[in-house]
């Protein structure tokens, strides 16, 4: 018996609302949703967010850029991950804030592996906390 994959990894057209509601459940689509309706009302007009397919292995995600990453949700089944990936400015910036976040998202910076690039943090957004800590960090982006 093989495992239900993690990731939506169809090809063909991105996922549609329907789609994402019913892979992630009712809970994850509502903090999907309060994500993206975050970043569309905090930086409006900024990013068009863009549907990206990483093949099998990884699957969808939606990536929302302007000459710079910004940040990409990954919808993986029942839960959604952020990734954001901070450059050397943005870490000191980031640093300065790690006491207003919750000690979850502490150690998920902490451990978060950096690369010439930047350090790349993968949150899973499994409640409304760790949601309001996303929103704190993309702050400083």
């Amino acid at each position: 018996m093989t495992a239900s994959p993690v990731r939506m990894t169809e090809p063909g057209p991105a996922p549609t609302p329907a789609q994402l509601e019913a892979w992630l459940g009712k809970r994850a689509y509502g903090r999907w949703r309060r994500m993206a309706e975050a970043i569309a009302d905090r930086y409006p007009g900024v990013f068009t967010p863009e549907w990206l397919f990483g093949g099998r292995k990884h699957g969808w995600s939606l990536r929302y850029k302007k000459g710079k990453s910004f940040c990409t949700l990954v919808p993986e089944r029942r839960r959604v991950a952020l990734v954001i990936v901070f450059g050397a400015a943005e870490r000191a910036a980031a640093a300065a804030c790690l006491m207003r976040l919750s000690s979850a998202t502490r150690n998920s910076y902490g451990a978060a592996p950096t690369y010439a690039d930047g350090k790349w943090l993968l949150l899973d957004l499994d409640s409304n906390q760790t949601a309001a800590d996303a929103e704190i960090l993309l702050a400083v982006k």
